[in-house]
């Protein structure tokens, strides 16, 4: 009965040593990389950015690029890095650019989400708008060069409000998914021009779409709270 009941605990205790692997394994695999939840309603954005638009761009597109990197970054040192310092490492290496797409992606994304928040100004107050007086005459012609910036990018990528690290107030444009961080900008605020941006809501009238991005939903306080004065 002994050597009976020692048998029974022994394939118990083997049969429950292999349930708890898989828990194992998915705990050792858990992504470095998380998509940040959407800070609002997948309607919040209605009418300039259309809800189905938020969805595949949030649901589809930004998932996949979180889904893509933590795949890349697996077993390399970039696993190890901030979002942020993976875009920049990645920037300097030529090498690593399919890990700088999707690593880009994924914090220009952040940064694009992020800076439509519901309840902010709607227009630039204090030093920042004082900057933007000084730097680029005004919140009229820096909307306007925006517009023109992002219709000048062939294909897909952004424009972008940027910080230069002599202080100065710039505009400028990215191919594709970098970031302006990686030469050395700080981004302020970034108007996504990948078609799946907009093609839902404004079809091939990309000027449009950032023209009512920049007029309805920027949050100006968001903007600001980038701004080093």
């Amino acid at each position: 009965m002994t050597i009976h009941r020692r048998a029974m605990l022994a394939v118990f205790a083997a049969s429950a040593a292999t349930l708890a692997m898989p828990r194992l394994v998915r705990a050792q695999g858990t992504p470095k990389f998380i998509q940040p939840p959407l800070p609002y309603s997948d309607t919040a954005l209605s009418p300039a950015i259309g809800q189905q638009t938020v969805q595949l761009h949030y649901g589809k597109h930004h998932a996949a690029y979180y889904a893509n990197l933590n795949r890349l970054a697996q077993g390399k040192d970039y696993n190890d890095m901030s979002l942020i310092d993976v875009v920049k490492k990645a920037s300097t290496i030529p090498a690593d650019q399919a890990i700088l797409n999707q690593a880009g992606q994924c914090y220009n994304h952040e940064l694009y989400w992020d800076q439509f928040k519901p309840g902010g100004a709607r227009a630039p107050a204090g030093a920042l708008a004082a900057k933007i007086d000084s730097d680029l005459e005004g919140l009229a012609k820096t909307k306007e060069a925006l517009i023109a910036a992002g219709n000048t990018v062939f294909g897909s990528g952004w424009a972008w409000l940027v910080q230069n690290g002599d202080g100065k107030l710039a505009i400028t444009t990215t191919p594709g998914g970098n970031n302006p961080v990686g030469r050395g900008m700080t981004p302020l605020l970034g108007i996504d021009v990948w078609e799946h941006a907009y093609y839902l809501d404004f079809q091939n009238r990309r000027a449009d779409h950032v023209k009512a991005v920049l007029d309805t939903l920027v949050n100006w306080d968001v903007v600001a709270a980038r701004f080093k004065a």
